[in-house]
């Protein structure tokens, strides 16, 4: 496969993956309304441990030196960003939380500009001062901000994080190896923590199993063994861009399946939001390559003073 058909071919798995995840959140919503959260993410990701084992039986034997650490380092601010998410449902709507979510588009350019310690360009801080304005518009300000919009916020800056570790050290590691811990530590964190504080018992209505077949199997196992192999491949740009349509999918779903209304203004605040998203991020596909190349990995530009990979 030439370098150009392998980009598109992970590129439209990609927009799959996405569309997956937008379709979840009326299902989590609903799942966690009937069944302890700490609990569902445990069944979950034990659901999705189970199936990506079967589905990449030689994970096991793709570890090596380092493996560990960085897929513990990745699945914590992923398993962080799943409990966040998850409790945050409990008290928004799934189109909120879906748009809400996808800030972690914006935030990852910044947060990389924290860590490398480099000056962030234009682009990312128009994409930040759109997305920020939708998000005012999309939430009705101060008054129609909640605890639940606040979680789901702390969701994406974990979710910013994860994106950093899979596209910088990550790089260097198998990504069957690394979703498999990933996967495993999530569900270990969350059944523990289920134990201590939940008496959730063993999941009995059919519409509950049909969340976490899906949930566990398509939209973990598969979803994320697809973004870690993605991302050995393509830039942490390019993959945000491509995922700027899953709050698209979240807010398209939580209309038709949940009958959520934004209203003028949440819509205004969607578009706005889905506007910083790419502005934040598409445009850096569009600079030169050369001496300006490390700026299509980052959204930031300067000289660079540390390497997530040292």
């Amino acid at each position: 496969m030439t370098p150009r058909a392998r980009t598109l071919a992970l590129s439209a798995a990609l927009v799959a993956v996405a569309a997956v995840w937008g379709s979840t959140f009326v299902m989590v919503k609903d799942a966690v309304a009937a069944y302890p959260l700490f609990g569902f993410l445990a069944w979950r990701f034990a659901v999705a441990v189970v199936a990506f084992v079967v589905l990449f039986p030689r994970a096991f034997a793709r570890f090596r030196p380092g493996t560990l650490a960085t897929g513990l380092l990745a699945g914590a601010f992923l398993c962080a960003g799943y409990i966040f998410q998850t409790w945050g449902l409990q008290d928004t709507t799934p189109s909120k939380a879906a748009f809400i979510t996808g800030m972690f588009v914006v935030i990852t350019p910044l947060m990389q500009a924290a860590v490398l310690r480099r000056r962030p360009h234009w682009y990312a801080l128009l994409g930040v001062g759109l997305a920020v304005a939708g998000l005012w518009l999309l939430t009705g300000g101060v008054d129609g901000w909640g605890a639940g919009d606040t979680r789901v916020f702390w969701c994406a800056v974990a979710y910013s994080a994860h994106m950093i570790v899979l596209g910088g050290p990550a790089r260097r590691h198998d990504p069957a190896a690394l979703t498999l811990v990933q996967l495993t530590l999530t569900a270990l964190v969350c059944g523990a923590v289920s134990l201590a504080t939940e008496d959730a018992g063993f999941p009995a209505t059919a519409s509950l199993w049909v969340a976490l077949l899906v949930t566990g199997v398509i939209a973990s196992a598969v979803a994320f063994a697809v973004q870690t192999n993605a991302q050995r491949h393509l830039s942490p740009t390019r993959t945000a861009v491509i995922l700027t349509s899953e709050p698209a999918f979240g807010g398209l779903f939580g209309w038709l399946l949940a009958g959520d209304r934004l209203g003028a203004g949440g819509l205004v605040g969607a578009a706005l939001i889905l506007g910083g998203m790419l502005s934040s991020e598409a445009l850096a596909l569009l600079r030169p390559r050369g001496a300006e190349a490390a700026v299509l990995e980052t959204g930031i530009e300067g000289p660079p003073v540390a390497d997530l990979d040292g």
